[in-house]
């Protein structure tokens, strides 16, 4: 086995070949990645979409070709754009897809071999810059969970990656990588909603990132996701009355 896809809900992706090993990030039904190591019942992989890395059991994916993931990588990524939704069997099995589950594999009768069939709200192509403020908040009040992609929790990087995803944007898959990209702004007063504003700890490593909104609110899961004033200091909690994260950078991805 060389190449793979998530043809469940939602696994999580580890830091080792452990179950009891940290959950570094999870994998969505339809996401396809490269195996590049084996250990037991464990598979090193290599996500196609952020070309991160990580450990999953092998009895939670489906094996494809080579042919299949070149293909799959080429064609225009088609997310479910609904929370929750379901894939069918023709025997009338249900797998739950949750916000941004890819459904492009659907199209390939080769690779969707369970022949699972879908009648929701997709999603594809880029959108305007606009869109990303009402699709950040269709994750308002999940619950934080390190490593998460979902509705169901979700990390702040997962939360900004998920929220660029579904309007047809690349971002990488931790705070510190999101960094990398784009354009820096000198001001707060520069940005625009949806620009990244980014936060470190007293190392100067960039930990926390969350989406800015108008008049200096920004978007960002801590605890849960969450809504929360912003100034050249960083994050203001209103509810704990103190900063809660130091500013260290803005930048314009869009």
């Amino acid at each position: 086995m060389k190449f793979a896809l998530c043809t469940l809900s939602v696994i999580p992706l580890r830091a080792e070949p452990s179950d009891r090993s940290e959950m570094v990030s999870q994998v969505l039904f339809g996401e396809h990645f490269e195996i590049i190591d084996k250990e037991k019942q464990w598979l090193k992989i290599k996500l196609h979409f952020d070309q991160y890395e990580g450990w999953i059991d092998r009895k939670q994916c489906q094996e494809i070709t080579q042919d299949q993931f070149e293909k799959l990588s080429q064609d225009a990524l088609i997310l479910n754009a609904d929370l929750v939704e379901y894939a069918v069997t023709p025997e009338n099995q249900l797998i739950p897809l949750l916000l941004g589950a890819s459904l492009t594999f659907l199209n390939h009768g080769d690779v969707n071999r369970a022949q699972f069939g879908f009648e929701g709200l997709k999603i594809t192509g880029k959108k305007p810059k606009s869109e990303l403020i009402p699709t950040a908040f269709m994750y308002l009040n999940a619950p934080y969970l390190w490593g998460g992609k979902s509705p169901f929790g979700i990390d702040c990087s997962g939360f900004t990656q998920m929220v660029y995803k579904l309007n047809g944007y690349a971002l990488l898959r931790d705070a510190s990588q999101q960094a990398t990209q784009g354009e820096v702004l000198s001001f707060i007063e520069e940005s625009e909603p949806g620009d990244l504003a980014f936060f470190d700890n007293e190392e100067g490593k960039i930990i926390h990132v969350g989406i800015i909104l108008e008049n200096n609110y920004i978007i960002h899961a801590s605890g849960k996701v969450r809504v929360d004033r912003l100034d050249h200091l960083g994050i203001y909690n209103a509810e704990e009355n103190r900063h809660t994260h130091r500013l260290r950078v803005i930048k314009k991805v869009i």
